[in-house]
């Protein structure tokens, strides 16, 4: 007999014309799954990323960051139902923002387009949604996770900045500054992303956490980028990341001076909590 995962009561529950997708001989889940590509001269890269993503997909969002390759045509070659949708800002942050309204999948789901993720992973983010996590973080230093693309100051830097945010916001996190996650989108009207580079999945984790959402971390293998060079530059992009930790918990403590002037303002977020 075949199990259903189905989406938990915060999400829309199946009717009974719901399209049940097969995932295996005993698992098939109701919710549709967006998988999110931001993408800039990635052609190179995608005949592995779409090689590794699952056939029970909903639909496959590339977000193309102004590319002057063949990634768009490589992208339609290889996923003919592919979404393409025109990048206008700049910036990892602004794709992925771009690429979330896009996307008509209750779950959605960020890869990167370097060949790093194995898009076999997407079930286990899903398993954890469907099971009750609003959240499903990616992490190479939980159990049975693991990086070949990190050097030794880079997880350092990881670290540390990991450690500054399970202090200062009471998460449970063993991995900070990874792309690789998955979420029920009406997630985003709680989070409400605001920033353009490669801070934006720091500012995701954190927020999810101020929301009071349920994070369920997912053991993931990152691997080497397959072509080209990333853009990612440790001191800098590690410095913009340090700053939304500061801006974020200073609004925190701004919040909190207004809760204690407020006694309605408090009760009211007491009761929404």
């Amino acid at each position: 007999m075949s199990s259903v995962l189905r989406p938990p009561s915060s999400a829309q529950e199946p009717t009974e014309a719901t399209e049940f997708r097969p995932i295996s001989s005993h698992l098939a889940i109701t919710p549709p799954v967006s998988v999110v590509i931001p993408a800039m001269n990635e052609a190179e890269n995608l005949p592995y990323v779409f090689k590794t993503l699952p056939e029970w997909i909903h639909e496959v969002v590339l977000v193309d960051g102004n590319s002057t390759d063949d990634t768009v045509e490589v992208a339609r070659e290889l996923w003919p139902e592919v979404k393409v949708v025109e990048q206008r800002g700049k910036g990892k942050g602004d794709a992925l923002i771009t690429g979330f309204e896009a996307c008509t999948g209750d779950i959605i789901v960020m890869v990167d387009a370097d060949g790093s993720a194995d898009g076999g992973e997407i079930v286990s983010y899903v398993s954890a949604l469907v099971s009750g996590a609003d959240f499903a973080k990616g992490s190479r230093f939980a159990n049975g996770g693991g990086t070949d693309d990190m050097t030794f100051i880079r997880k350092l830097g990881n670290r540390a900045l990991c450690a500054v945010v399970n202090r200062k916001f009471g998460a449970r996190y063993t991995d900070l500054c990874y792309g690789y996650n998955a979420f029920w989108r009406h997630c985003l009207d709680k989070i409400e992303l605001d920033c353009t580079g490669f801070e934006v999945e720091t500012l995701m984790n954190i927020r999810v956490v101020k929301a009071g959402l349920k994070v369920q971390e997912i053991p993931s293998h990152e691997y080497l980028r397959i072509h080209g060079a990333s853009n990612l530059r440790a001191v800098r992009d590690g410095l913009r990341v340090l700053k939304v930790i500061l801006e974020e918990r200073s609004n925190r403590r701004e919040l909190r001076r207004q809760e204690r002037r407020s006694p309605v303002l408090g009760s009211v977020r007491g009761e929404v909590s």
